[in-house]
């Protein structure tokens, strides 16, 4: 199941033989995380891109007032990583963390690179990837200097249509940048705008 899951996401871009398929799955390693468990800390060095095949992750950081800040999700058939660290190889600044019980599939830097050089289409599929991250934080970025928090909310339900009645209030709060107690207000006054 876990496999036609991630060769269902890789194949929506690139296409590959049976061969290719089965040289990329021996390359990855399932692991289970249990709740709250965290998948990298913030000073660790990124040594995988992790694939979601049951469960959620959440990748967040904390400033110094102890104030954590959602940057992404990574629900089922989602990739996740520090970015910054997976390509530096230096300590990252991100948390990931299970927000339920969830299994993934690990894909460590080296094998990633040597994909690169023995099957050439791994290359293109993951700058598909890596540039459609970039469009999103781009996007963010933009949303949340611009947007009110009723509009940020209403992207975050487009980009993250799965995880609207599933996740705590306390996340969505914090990816959207209002406090939990203000998100409640917020959506009680859209319920009751609904209404109308």
């Amino acid at each position: 199941m876990s496999a036609n899951l991630i060769i269902d996401s890789i194949t929506r871009h690139v296409q590959l033989s049976a061969d290719e398929q089965q040289h990329f799955l021996s390359l990855l390693k399932p692991k289970t995380y249990k709740r709250k468990q965290f998948v990298l800390q913030d000073g660790q060095v990124c040594k995988y891109s992790t694939f979601v095949t049951s469960g959620c992750l959440r990748g967040f950081t904390v400033d110094q007032n102890g104030f954590e800040h959602v940057l992404n999700f990574a629900p089922v058939g989602w990739w996740i990583a520090d970015m910054y660290s997976l390509l530096t190889q230096k300590p990252g600044i991100l948390n990931i963390e299970a927000l339920e019980d969830t299994e993934v599939l690990l894909l460590s830097k080296a094998d990633q690179e040597k994909l690169y050089h023995e099957i050439p289409k791994f290359e293109r599929f993951f700058r598909i990837i890596t540039e459609n991250s970039l469009v999103s934080f781009q996007q963010r970025l933009i949303d949340n200097l611009s947007l009110t928090a009723e509009e940020r909310y209403h992207n975050f339900c487009r980009r993250y249509p799965t995880l609207i009645y599933t996740l705590p209030k306390k996340q969505i709060a914090s990816y959207i940048g209002v406090t939990p107690e203000f998100f409640s207000r917020m959506q009680h006054k859209m319920l009751l705008k609904d209404k109308k």
